[in-house]
Order: structure tokens, then C-alpha cells, then sequence
């Protein structure tokens, strides 16, 4: 048994009953042979078994008030996976399928994510199984503020800084960032995502959406392709979802469909994104009431079949293992030619191996998504220095890490002989920084 299968193995018997976090772990771990068998020092130091351990896992009760005065609790969590090269970062999800097994998953990617950026910036996650949908603003608030009374308590601007995720937006940042003003009497930078009237980032809405085109659009670049005239199929109607259609329209290609939780909507004509904004910004409605503005839309309940409309380029948006191996064949069969990932962990492992064993050019979330914490970090940044930096120079700095995660992960998958893999890239160029760190720091 190799080491990597015997930390695996491990793995899932220390931790039973979290099927995300095995398929994260494996997805990972397996990828990492190659490094492994070079660093045999690695084994002696037990560095993957500290790897895939949270250095902390925060688990706590969320009581709430609702508008009737009826009392509510719900299960709040914060992973502290690894902060080898700087302080834990990432999001904070509200969902009800929220667990501790999806918690983790997204904390160990959050590690090689935040890792490839550049930045130095350690990995986390977080969040709680309470619902924002269907909430008023009084209630999304009596919420926030209990969970930060709990979670004041493990964060700060050079330990953990949380962002937003699924769940939570600019109104949910805005009453937690008041919530942990309040407690702790301090006006820092301790979540990201944060309003422009205090101390927020430009581009930080567009950046995930944003930074997936730009690092699609240099991948195809290398090809000798672009995205002009290209047809496009964007699961999701959220800031990824949404940022990422319009950075593609601005590039010249056509967008066919989206999708919430729902369904999805098809528009041969192309999607007229304003209405979109409108349905979800604004209104805060569900994207069925597309096809009741635009007369050449249809809508499909169940959001699985949007899989089965032709494109060249898939761009997953929505939530973890989205494409399934049947859903990657018919994109396959169909002619797409690039699948690059929004959301994280869209694809499980089998429709990946469809896309790998096709010659599709496969850009895995923890590269394909990393521009918003990228855009989290340039405003920790500028949060430390008292600086605000116009939207151009933001967008200019986004576009550039994007730009260079593609040739990071391109470098290390031609450097160990597995040239056009971008899992294996991506996983092997994060995991050697954040190895390096950890080798040098000793057994911590």
C-alpha cells in the first residue's frame, strides 16, 4: 500500500459518514503520487496526514427569533484548515444541505485554491444549514448577529477572515461585519465581501464570474481559439453565474441557458442578461419568470438536462457534483469543447475522467473559481494599508493572477508528465507551496 492510499484509508475510517469531504480528499490526494514519490521526506514528516487534518473545527448552535417569536436553532461551523502560508480564508456558506462533510470538502479545496492565487493566504471554510430564503431582512439579521457571537470569537483580520458564499451576499457580510464591529470595538478587516461604504473592494461581486472567463479565455487562447461566436451553457443564476455570462457576452459569445435550484431556462436568441439581474438581483425571484418576459425562452423544471443543450463552452456555476458521467457524455456528444468550473466541485470524479479521456479542456474549480478569493485578498489588502483602488486596477490585478494560475498549473502538469491535465496541475502546483511552508514551520 502506497502512502497515499494508506492516509486515505485512514482517512475515511477516522471520518465515516462524509462522502464530499472522501470525494475531495481522494480527488486531491490521488493526484499527488507523483510529488510524494520525489519527497520522500514528506512521508517521514506524517506531511499528508497534517494536510488533510483541519489544524480546528468550530461547531456551535445558531439560536435565532423569527418574525412570530418562534425560537429557532440551527448548526453553525467553521473549518481552520490550514494556515501554513498566511491567516485561514474563505467563505461562509448558509444552506440548509449544509454539514460538516461539505464544510470540509470546501475548506481542503479552499487550501490549493487559495494557494495557487499567489496570495498568502491559508485555507477555511465555514457556515450554517439555516435557509436566507424566504426570510425577512429582520430575520437574516437576528440570525447573522447570533452566529457572530459565536464566531467572533475564532476570527480576525490576521487569523481568519471569512467571505461570502452560497446563501450569503452583501446583506448577510453587511449585518455579520456589524455584529463583530460591535463586539469587538474595532473597525478591521475581518470579512471580505464587505459593502464600498465600508471598506469593501471593486470587482469583488463580478470577480468570480469574471476571474473564470479570464482564465477560460487564456486557456482557449493557447488553443488559438476565443470565445467569439462561441455558444455557451452557464448552470447557475447567482454572482458567479451571472458575471460570468456577461464578462463571455463582452467577449463575443452567445449564451443559451441558465439555471436555479428549479430548473433552467433555454434562449436560442441568446440571454438577455438584464432581465436576468433583474429576476435575481432585484426581485430576488426565480428564474422561471424569464421565460415569462422573454417570449423565445422556454423553461425546463430540474436544472439536469441543461446538460443536454449543445454549447462549445460549459461553464458550471451552481453547486457541488452538478455533471454527473452521463451528463459529461451528452455534453461530449454534443461538441463542447471546453468545461471549466464556477462552483466547487461541480463535476465528480467520473464525468471528469469523461472529459479527460475525450481531450475536453478540463479547468477544475480550485483554479477555474479562484478569483474571487483572489479579489478577497487584494481587498485584505488594501484593507491593511487604509487604500481603495479603482475598478481598472482591481480587474487589471484579477486578471493577471488568473492569467498566471493557467501557466502555474500548465508548468506543473507538463513539468511531472501529465501535459493538458489541469487537476493534476492545479492540485500538485497549490500543494507544493503550502508543502514547502509546512516542511519549513516543523511539526506544528
Amino acid at each position: 500500500m502506497t502512502y497515499v492510499e494508506r492516509v486515505l484509508k485512514d482517512l475515511k475510517e477516522r471520518n465515516p459518514n462524509e462522502p464530499e469531504f472522501h470525494q475531495a480528499a481522494t480527488e486531491i490526494l490521488t493526484t499527488l503520487e507523483p510529488v510524494v514519490g520525489k519527497h520522500p521526506e514528506y512521508e517521514k514528516a506524517g506531511l499528508l496526514e497534517r494536510f488533510i487534518e483541519p489544524e480546528r473545527v468550530i461547531m456551535f448552535r445558531v439560536p435565532w427569533v423569527d418574525d412570530s417569536g418562534s425560537v429557532h436553532v440551527n448548526k453553525g461551523y467553521r473549518v481552520q484548515f490550514n494556515s501554513a502560508i498566511g491567516p485561514y480564508k474563505g467563505g461562509l456558506r448558509f444552506h440548509p444541505s449544509v454539514n460538516l462533510s461539505i464544510i470540509k470538502f470546501l475548506g481542503l479545496e479552499q487550501i490549493l485554491k487559495n494557494s495557487l492565487t499567489g496570495l498568502p493566504i491559508g485555507g477555511g471554510k465555514g457556515g450554517s444549514d439555516f435557509d436566507p430564503k424566504g426570510k425577512s431582512d429582520r430575520e437574516v439579521m437576528a440570525f447573522c448577529q447570533s452566529f457572530m457571537t459565536e464566531l467572533y470569537r475564532h476570527v480576525g483580520a490576521d487569523t481568519d477572515v471569512p467571505a461570502g458564499d452560497i446563501g450569503v451576499g452583501a446583506r448577510e457580510i453587511g449585518y455579520l461585519f456589524g455584529q463583530y464591529k460591535r463586539i469587538r470595538n474595532e473597525h478591521v478587516g475581518v470579512l471580505t465581501g464587505r459593502g464600498l461604504s465600508y471598506g469593501g473592494s471593486l470587482v469583488r461581486t463580478e470577480a468570480t464570474g469574471y476571474g473564470l472567463i479570464y482564465i477560460t479565455e487564456e486557456a482557449m487562447k493557447m488553443c488559438g481559439d476565443s470565445f467569439q461566436g462561441k455558444t455557451v451553457v452557464i448552470s447557475g443564476a447567482g454572482n458567479v453565474a451571472i458575471y460570468a455570462c456577461q464578462k463571455a457576452l463582452s467577449l463575443g459569445a452567445k449564451v443559451v441557458a441558465m439555471c436555479d435550484s428549479n430548473g433552467y431556462v433555454y434562449d436560442k436568441n441568446g440571454i438577455d442578461l438584464k432581465v436576468v439581474k433583474t429576476i435575481k438581483e432585484i426581485r430576488r425571484g426565480r428564474i422561471k419568470e424569464y421565460a415569462d418576459i422573454v417570449s423565445s425562452a422556454e423553461y425546463h423544471e430540474g436544472c439536469k438536462n441543461i446538460w443536454s443543450i449543445p454549447c462549445e463552452i460549459a461553464l458550471p456555476c451552481a453547486t457541488q457534483n452538478e455533471i454527473d458521467a452521463e451528463s459529461a457524455r451528452l455534453l461530449v456528444n454534443n461538441g463542447v469543447k471546453y468545461v471549466a468550473e464556477g462552483a466547487n466541485m461541480p463535476s465528480t470524479l467520473e464525468a471528469i475522467g469523461v472529459f479527460q479521456n475525450n481531450g475536453i479542456v478540463f479547468l477544475p474549480a480550485k483554479a477555474a473559481n479562484a478569483g474571487g478569493v483572489a479579489t478577497s485578498a487584494l481587498e485584505m489588502a488594501q484593507s491593511s494599508g487604509r487604500m481603495f483602488w479603482t475598478f481598472e486596477e482591481v480587474d487589471a490585478k484579477l486578471k493577471n493572477i488568473m492569467v498566471n494560475i493557467y501557466h502555474n498549473i500548465d508548468g506543473a502538469a507538463k513539468e511531472y508528465g501529465y501535459e493538458g491535465n489541469y487537476v493534476m496541475g492545479a492540485n500538485i502546483a497549490g500543494f507544493i507551496k503550502v508543502a514547502e511552508a509546512m516542511m519549513a514551520q516543523g511539526i506544528v
